[in-house]
């Protein structure tokens, strides 16, 4: 981490099957690793995978930072992990999570999720907050793992993942506002697995080109979420 100059090491929420579904041994593994952590004066940040075997939702892993109860241990959130997970689908024909009172139902639940988040979460414990959109597949996933046993939400996670505005269509400025509501200012992180709307690849020759573009898509996120811009 030195090499690298930060001072702060992101752990995702394990979509393995093999490791244990007890919260109080994934609590425990995770003080330990922050006392590690703590002795070089490092921070962790833990992030909920929308797939995750044990910690899908930002609720799991705020839960799970409760308990560990390290100074150093916060929150990384990500806006696709959070619309990608109570909002859309890949599995579905319509590409948003099926509802059994409608498209109302489900508007419902996903505001009272980030109502409670703007809530309850204290910006010090946000880290930072990754951001990404989410491409409708042309064709809904299979349900089932594939053959290396990957869910289909990690699937459209790896590859189906472009900027904000740029062809994908979660709520991603939604996702975005609750949390700046929390009081959080700290740091985004422009986390995109973009290979097109087939997810079979894109080219990107000039990065300081995608560079520029991921800063304007950034501040038109932060004006559609009523916040003010980068840079003024």
């Amino acid at each position: 981490m030195d090499a690298a100059g930060t001072d702060m090491l992101q752990v995702g929420s394990s979509d393995s099957t093999g490791i244990t579904s007890s919260r109080d041994q994934i609590v425990s593994d995770l003080r330990e690793l922050a006392d590690l952590l703590a002795e070089h004066n490092y921070r962790m940040s833990y992030e909920n995978w929308c797939w995750s075997s044990h910690a899908p939702s930002w609720r799991d892993v705020w839960d799970i930072v409760q308990k560990v109860n390290k100074p150093n241990v916060g929150l990384c959130l990500d806006t696709f992990q959070t619309a990608g997970g109570e909002w859309g689908d890949p599995t579905t024909s319509s590409g948003i999570r099926e509802h059994p009172d409608g498209i109302d139902g489900l508007k419902s639940d996903f505001q009272n999720s980030l109502r409670e988040l703007s809530s309850n979460v204290p910006p010090e414990k946000i880290y930072f907050l990754q951001i990404s959109d989410a491409y409708k597949p042309r064709q809904p996933f299979d349900p089932a793992p594939d053959e290396t046993g990957l869910r289909p939400r990690g699937r459209w996670s790896h590859d189906f993942r472009p900027m904000p505005f740029n062809g994908g269509y979660l709520p991603v400025t939604d996702a975005t506002r609750a949390v700046l509501k929390t009081g959080f200012r700290g740091w985004f992180s422009v986390e995109v697995f973009d290979g097109g709307p087939d997810g079979k690849g894109k080219d990107y020759d000039d990065p300081n080109a995608f560079a520029r573009e991921a800063m304007g898509l950034l501040n038109k996120l932060l004006e559609e979420s009523h916040c003010h811009q980068f840079g003024s």
